[in-house]
């Protein structure tokens, strides 16, 4: 699928098939771009009150990567989950 084609499924279905893939591959690299996106994608969500406790809290960061994909935190980072998986077609 290309990026227009990606654009036009649900943030959910972008967020479990990039993830999934990520974990299958084993690329670490966009697992931990997806962390390092989430406190900000908090904060443009209006959940900036999770940006401290998460930056604190590996083990807060990583639950939030696994659900990342619902509600307004998912719309923030769809355009991760766009540009991860126009880049692998097979996702």
């Amino acid at each position: 699928m290309d990026s227009g084609e990606l654009e036009t499924l649900p943030t959910i279905e972008l967020h479990e098939r990039a993830v999934h893939y990520a974990v299958r591959h084993g690329d670490f690299a966009f697992i931990w771009d997806l962390l390092k996106a989430i406190p900000a994608a908090e904060a443009a969500s209006g959940h900036g009150g999770e940006v401290v406790n998460d930056l604190s809290h590996l083990s807060a960061l990583l639950s939030d990567a696994m659900a990342s994909g619902h509600g307004d935190l998912g719309e923030a980072l769809k355009p991760l989950y766009v540009d991860y998986l126009s880049k692998h077609p097979d996702a």
